[in-house]
This record gives structure tokens, C-alpha cells and sequence, in this order.
């Protein structure tokens, strides 16, 4: 069980809208891999992919027992809504905005922050990845 996980989040979407991913990886205090995950989320907004990516993470550092969680992402949107310098008007983003919120208060301390995309490229990465495989898969299935 570790008490504090940093999760470098992302989505990723070809299109906007269009085919989606998430990648995340965890990570404990003192910088070794807890996790990786990285999966194809369908046709959707690039927004959308931002917030299951953060959903998801939350969902695994509750699972992994951890208290505090810091996550990172790239998405400047998904931080200033999440610590509530914007509002969120869209209403499927309201609807995940509120879930990643409830997931929040089950743990002592969350921090959302802000990092330049070329600091989250692990995340970014494996978004990717997970859309290239889907392309893979659809194009041997006509």
C-alpha cells in the first residue's frame, strides 16, 4: 500500500471528436512505476478523454489504498475546472467533473496541477499507443 501516488494523466483524441485513449502512470514518492494503463475509450472529445483519464486514475490510487494523490496533467482545461478557477458548462463534462469530484473526497488530499505537454509524455504516449492498437485491430477487421 503506498500512502501518496503521483499520476501523470492524459487523453487523446485524433479528430476531436474522434477516436479516443487514455494513458496514465503512477507512480510512489520516490519516482518508481506503481502502474501503467493505457486504453481506447471510443469516439469522442478530447475533453472527454482528459476527464475518464482522471477518473480512471483516481479510481486506481483508490484501489492501490493510497491517502494523498497528485495528479499531473497537460490539460490546462480539465485543472482550472477541477480547482475551480472555470467553470464547467458543457454538460457531459459537468457529469464527470462531478463523479472525479466524488471520487476526491474519499481521499485526505488530492492536488490537480498543471504540467507543459513535453513533462507528460509518458501519459501522452500511451494514450497513443492505445489508439494506434485499436487502428491496428480495426484495420484487420473490415
Amino acid at each position: 500500500m503506498t500512502k501518496e501516488i503521483l499520476i501523470h494523466i492524459d487523453g487523446a483524441a485524433k479528430g476531436n471528436p474522434g477516436p479516443a485513449a487514455i494513458g496514465l502512470i503512477g507512480k510512489d514518492p520516490g519516482g518508481a512505476t506503481l502502474f501503467e494503463r493505457f486504453r481506447y475509450i471510443g469516439e469522442t472529445t478530447n475533453n472527454t478523454a482528459e476527464y475518464t483519464a482522471l477518473i480512471e486514475g483516481l479510481e486506481i490510487a483508490r484501489e492501490q489504498g493510497a491517502l494523498r494523490v497528485r495528479i499531473a496533467s497537460d490539460s490546462e482545461l480539465l485543472v482550472r475546472q477541477m480547482n475551480g478557477r472555470y467553470q464547467v458548462k458543457k454538460p457531459h463534462l459537468k457529469i464527470l467533473y462531478d463523479q472525479a469530484l466524488q471520487l476526491i473526497h474519499g481521499f485526505e488530499q488530492v492536488e490537480i496541477f498543471h504540467v507543459p505537454r513535453e513533462k507528460n509524455a509518458e501519459a501522452d504516449s500511451l494514450a497513443n499507443r492505445a489508439i494506434r492498437e485499436q487502428n491496428r485491430i480495426n484495420n484487420q477487421n473490415p
